[in-house]
């Protein structure tokens, strides 16, 4: 039996077996309490006699990268002229005038 920690704002005790081939399948409260999602990437830190889990988040600047490089951005150019930040001030003063 391998014995999980999750620590949120309660203790939580939950027990898994493990496989012929070492595996564990994570038990429905551990999954949500971290919510655990397929693909996602999970840290096992030991101390001593025990083991916490962790899911690990991903890096901001890496998910930033991403949705640029999956976006396209050339219509919101053109209809920008380049300059997005100018664009909306220039939108939101127009609001603003009588």
């Amino acid at each position: 039996m391998l014995e999980l920690l999750c620590t949120l704002p309660m203790e939580v005790f939950v027990r898994t077996t493990v496989s012929s081939k070492f595996q564990i399948t994570l038990p429905a409260a551990v999954r949500r309490m971290l919510r655990v999602r397929p693909g996602d990437r999970l840290e096992f830190r030991i101390d001593g006699g025990r083991v916490e889990l962790r899911k690990v988040l991903p890096n901001p600047a890496d998910v930033a990268r991403q949705l640029l490089e999956e976006w396209d951005f050339r219509a919101l150019h053109e209809e920008t002229g380049g300059d997005a930040v100018r664009h909306v001030r220039e939108m939101r003063w127009a609001d603003d005038q009588p």
